[in-house]
Formats: structure tokens, sequence, C-alpha cells
């Protein structure tokens, strides 16, 4: 029988999560092979080329930091680029790009393609292959066996994949490539329980059949913040989008025919995500809303096609088209692709380690869509972390496990694994307890040491690490030790900023603590000749100014941290826990948790049962000190 070569890591699939995960692994050093089931989907955008938003930034810049591709992908690829949220407080400040989806998918294609360690390669993976509970390797549509020591599964929307446009519905993956058929199946006999998801996109219309004169321009902005903290500036010319809303009209057309949409009239069975519903669903849930956004966004610099963000649906091909061309600015707009809904499979994610491993079975992680998550950046977040741990899995090292306090990733991963989803889970703001401290500016402070000592920063990477956080404080204990003096040029500047004269000396640390501050103003008030790049002038303005809240969040991280590190030993039986809740019981076997801190985060558990917990734990070590608290015998 033909075998193909060895791997140390296989990874399935080539999303955002896949190319993650192979680079991750081949850039630590482990001989790396991605599977694909066309090379042409590599890092596809079938949705929104975009990359960012709300939270998501967050991720891309945690991806970054720990040494991923995004950052730098996407500062090589985007036609424009905005800061959102600039008018709140800088833990909810995201930065969000619209990519060129064909130059986005080139780049990334063609940094797999030259990367030390990996290779690429077009097949279907049809099966795993099994040593007991070991997973070591995979069956392709052309090869019986390939062998590694560990898989990573990163399949996205594409497992028994399903377009559904009105009452036509076909086998297929994303834009006509082709679907998955056979891994579900075998996943199924493995005993891995399957759910079905449901996510779609909208239609896309020809830019020059739009009338600009009916639509309102949106630019980006003037100063261009890099994704990468590899990059200080980024400099290329931003290409315009538009905004539109929908009106009464569009409103009707929707509310007449929504029995011909299949998200009503029961055709879909998947779960959609509930923060980017269709355009049916906005109409039907919120009545009384007169008009919704419709953002028109250019999908690369050499193409026609035009994203319609806002009107994602799955009506019929002619109810498609009255809605679009109801919308004012696209009366006579030409639909170059129509939208549609698409279904696929996924894992309930609760099946998993921390470490994104399956519990059920040895060198076996999961990344992506498949995990039960929305989005490009959600994906590449995990896809990373499954490609880190199963190549520290393979080396017999411990896994990266990022917790609550570590990252946006740790909280994508703790909330996917300890309570599940029942929808695409996106990533939010408001899931994060310590948003403070998790800030998009930070994000290399508080995880490039972690990717260096794991092997994934390089020694570029590492070198501009340490020069910027060496500026920051350094400038930081200037700021501290440099004392001013009141003059009449210096109030006259204070007070032109409607902040008090000064009467007496005092330093630039505690002046810049004056919320109209700012480091800029400071910088008038002073007579040195100090001169940094503007993303250290604004990392130290936010740790100057928040460092009394950042404490107190840094505080309550090392709380729940002493939780994190109470373990729970494998060989526990919850069953035999007196005083245990039976929901609680339920809870805790289905889960697994690793830790109380994880346990305690559980649907279902309560405080009580914490307590009930904490003391059998304590009990248990009394009485067996010498075991392994996590292996148990």
């Amino acid at each position: 029988m033909y075998k193909g070569k060895k791997y140390d890591v296989i990874v399935v699939g080539a999303g955002h999560a896949g190319c993650e995960a192979g680079l991750a692994s081949a850039r630590m050093g482990l001989k790396t092979l991605i599977l694909t089931i066309n090379l042409d989907s590599i890092a596809y955008m079938p949705c929104n080329p975009s990359i960012g938003g709300t939270a998501k930034g967050h991720l891309v810049r945690e991806v970054d930091a720990l040494g991923g591709e995004m950052g730098k992908n996407i500062d090589e690829t985007y036609i424009q680029s905005k800061m959102l949220n600039t008018s709140k407080g800088p833990a909810v400040h995201s930065l969000r790009a619209q990519a060129d989806k064909f130059a986005y998918q080139q780049r990334m294609k063609y940094a797999i393609e030259r990367q030390e360690n990996l290779e690429v390669k077009q097949d279907e993976v049809m099966s795993l292959i099994l040593d007991g509970n070991k997973v070591i390797g995979v069956k392709t549509r052309t090869v019986p066996a390939i062998y590694g020591d560990a898989v990573v599964i990163t399949t996205g929307t594409y497992l028994r994949s399903t377009i559904i446009v009105g009452d036509v519905q076909y086998l297929s993956g994303p834009n006509g490539m082709a679907s998955s058929n056979f891994l579900s199946e075998n996943l199924k006999e493995m005993g891995i329980e399957l759910r079905r998801f449901k996510t779609g996109t909208p239609a896309r219309i020809k830019a020059s059949t739009i009338d600009y004169s009916k639509v309102i321009p949106q630019p980006g902005d003037e100063r261009v913040i890099p994704f990468s903290f590899l990059n200080e500036e980024c400099n290329m010319d931003q290409v315009q989008c538009y905004l539109t809303y929908t009106n009464a009209g569009t409103h009707k057309i929707i509310t007449d025919n929504i029995d011909k949409s299949p998200m009503y009239n029961g055709t879909i069975e998947g779960v959609g995500p509930r923060y980017c519903p269709s355009i049916e669903d906005k109409v039907m849930r919120f009545p009384d809303k007169e008009r919704h956004q419709v953002f028109l966004e250019p999908e690369g610099r050499n193409t026609e096609e035009v994203y319609i963000q806002g009107l994602s649906s799955s009506f019929p091909e002619d109810i498609q088209e009255m809605m679009i061309r109801s919308v004012e600015g696209l009366e006579n707009c030409e639909i170059m692709r129509s939208g549609y809904a698409i279904e696929y499979d996924c894992i309930d994610p609760v099946q998993l380690n921390l470490s994104l491993e399956i519990k059920s079975y040895e060198n076996l992680f999961f990344g992506g869509q498949i995990n039960g998550t929305s989005g490009y950046e959600e994906a590449a977040a995990q896809g990373l972390i499954a490609g880190v741990n199963a190549a520290l899995k393979v080396k017999g090292m411990e896994p990266l496990i990022l917790d609550r306090g570590d990252a946006y990733i740790g909280v994508l991963i703790d909330d996917l694994v300890t309570k599940g989803t029942n929808e695409p889970y996106r990533m939010l703001t408001s899931r994060a307890e310590y948003r403070l401290i998790l800030r998009q500016d930070n994000a290399d402070l508080r995880l490039t040491e972690k990717g260096r000592e794991i092997g994934l920063v390089d020694d570029y990477r590492w070198e501009k690490y340490t020069e910027r956080k060496q500026m920051i404080e350094t400038e930081i204990e200037r700021l501290k030790s440099t004392t001013i003096g009141p003059n009449e040029e210096r109030n006259k500047i204070l007070e032109e900023n409607n902040s008090s004269p000064l009467k007496t000396g005092i330093s630039l640390y505690e002046l810049l603590k004056r919320p109209e501050i700012t480091y800029s103003m400071v910088r008038m008030l002073d007579d040195s000749d100090v001169s940094l790049p503007l993303s250290i002038q604004e990392e130290v303005q936010i740790q100057v100014k928040y460092k009394g809240y950042i404490d107190k969040q840094i505080e309550q991280v090392e709380s729940h941290r002493k939780l994190e590190k109470k373990k729970i030993p494998e060989y526990i039986d919850f069953d035999d826990i007196s005083g245990l809740r039976l929901e609680a019981k339920q809870k805790l076997k289905a889960v697994k948790p690793e830790n109380i801190g994880q346990a305690s985060r559980i649907s279902g558990v309560s405080p009580a049962d914490i307590s009930v917990l904490l003391i059998h734990l304590e009990q248990v070590r009394r009485k067996r000190p010498n075991l392994d608290t996590k292996q148990g015998e």
C-alpha cells in the first residue's frame, strides 16, 4: 500500500485557522503538512473581505504579538483602514481594515509556500487513522495513509456544507468551492459530537452601476495604524467606501415575501450568528426601525465587485434583486453574485481541552469555525493556538494556555471550552472582564515574551519588541523624574487647554495624569528634545493616565489566577462528591474542567458547589499528598 511522507504535524484545511496553525508549527521547527481541497481556497475570504473590527482587532494584534501572520498580511494588502470606537476609552479601540481579497489571499499563500519546514498539498482528507485512542495520521482521497504525530482539523465551513438560495439547495463550500463530504461521518463514527450551524453572505454588485451621487462617502483614517507590531506605519493609497440605507420600500419587499425566505419557511435548520443577522432577520425582529445601514465596500483594487454589508440574505435571486434595487443609489445596480446561506457541520467545543486538543483522543486538535465560531479573526486565533499546542505536544512540552487575564484569545477559548455555544460565537469586548488590561495597543507587551518562550517569535520580532518595551519604560521613568515649574508661557498653554496653571513644581508624570492633558501637550511644556514614535507616545499616555485602574484590574486578575492554579485531578469522580447538586455533577462531568476557576464559570455550577468541590479537593490532597494533582495515579 502506498504511503505518503511522515510528518510531525498535519493540518487539515487552509483557511485563516489552517494558515496560522501550519505556519506556527513550522516556525517552531516541526515538519508540517497542510492539506486543502483546493489550493485556490487558501486564506480565502468568502464573506466580507475585512480584517479586525470591534474586539476582533484585539485578536489580530494578539495573533501578531505571538508571531502569527494575519496582522502582517493585512498591513500589506489593505485598501482602507479605520480605528473604531475612538470616542470611547482605549480598552475598546479596535482597528479594522478592508482588504483587497485577492491580494490578501495571494500573499498568505506565498507566505505558506516559502515557509521552511512547511509543505502544502491539494487533497481531501476522508478520515483519520487511529491507534487505539491516538490519532496517528489521515487518509486522503488519493493517499491511503499519511502519518503524523499530531493532527489539527481546521475545516471551517466546508464540512458537509450546503448552499441555500431560496428553494435551491446544493452541496458546496463557500462561493462554489468543493465541500468536504466524508470527514464528518468519520468524526461521528469516532463518537465526536457534531452540530449544524449556518452563516451567510450578501450579494456582490458591480461598482460602475452604483449611483454615487446618492450614497455617502466613508473615507479611511488619514493616519493608518498598522495591525502588526513590526510596522510603525502603513502608507498605501486608500479606496473609498460608501454608506446608504434601507427604507420602507425595502422592508415591504422583505415582509411581503418572508414566506420565501429559507430562514423563515423551515428550509434552514442550522443556527445562525446572532450578531451578524440576515436583513430578513433584522426587519422581522425590529419592525419599528425605519431603516438599516448598508455599507458598500469594494472587494479589491482590481475588481468591479462591491460587497453590500448589511444586506446578507438567502432570498430567491429575484427577491434579492428587488430588495437591493429598492435601496437609494442601487436602483440600477447589476448583481454579480447573489447572496446565500450556508449550512455546515461543526463540533461541540466543550469536548475540547483548553489546549484545543479533544478530550476523547490524543494528538487531535481543532481550531477555527469547526469549533462553532464565526469570523476570520476568531479562526486565526484558534488556529495559531491549536498549531502551537500540536507542536508542543509532539515536542513533549506543556501546552500554551492563555487565560482570561492574558488575552482575548484566552477569553475566546475559555468561553468555547467551558460554556460551549449554541450559535456561531463572535468575540465581543463585553465578553472580556479584564478588558482594560487586554487592550489592542499592549498586545505585544502581554504576549510576545510567551511567543518567544515557545519558539514562535523570531530574533527580528524579539529585537523590535525589546526596543519598543525599553522606550516605553524609559520614557515613563523620565516623566517621573522630570519636574517643571510655573512660568508665564507654560501657564498660558495650560489655561488654553482648560487646565489649572502651575503654582509650584510638578513632575511631567503627574501633569500627564490630568484628564485634559495629552502627551503632546506635555512635550510642549517640556524643554527636553526627546523624540519618540507616535505608537510609543500613545502607549506611554495610556499607561500613565489609567495606571490606577490598571493596577486594580491586575489585582483582580491575580485573585482570579489563584483559582486557576487549583487543579482538578483527572481521577476525581464528581458523582462521589457528597454535597454537589445533581445539575453541578452533570455539568462538571460533561465539561471536565481542568481547574477550579474553569469550574466556577460553568453554567449550572453555583458558588456553593465550588465550595463543596474545594473542600473535597483539600481532603483528597491530605490523603494523597504525593500524587500529581493533574494526572492522578
